[in-house]
């Protein structure tokens, strides 16, 4: 399997296990969303905490650059040591929700 299409189901599979989590509270279902593409992919809270709208991006990951681009990294524990569990090299991760000059510090790709 090519490096990208492996990223891909990684990617796919880690978010899918955080969905399958159930919502702590409320009537909140998390949904795993894949672009035609296969180049984003989101993890979304969606419903309601009683009278309370829950809505939100909980992950947005892009495949770019024959790298994984980690936009937006709302699990508590990160899904990027998931990533690198399930064998993604570090190199090949960017941090993108750090600016461009804290990135170089993080151990991950830059860019």
């Amino acid at each position: 399997m090519e490096p990208l299409d492996q990223w891909r189901s990684i990617l796919e599979k880690t978010l899918q296990y955080y969905a399958d989590l159930p919502y702590r509270y409320g009537d909140v279902r998390t949904d795993v969303v894949v672009s035609r593409d296969q180049n984003h992919f989101f993890l979304i809270h969606e419903g309601w905490n009683g009278s309370r709208r829950i809505h939100g991006m909980v992950v947005h990951a892009e495949i770019r650059d024959e790298k994984i681009w980690i936009h937006y990294d709302g699990i508590e524990s990160s899904i990027t040591a998931d990533l690198v569990a399930a064998g993604v090299p570090k190199d090949h991760i960017v941090l993108a929700f750090h600016s461009p000059d804290v990135r170089e510090h993080t151990g991950f790709a830059v860019a």
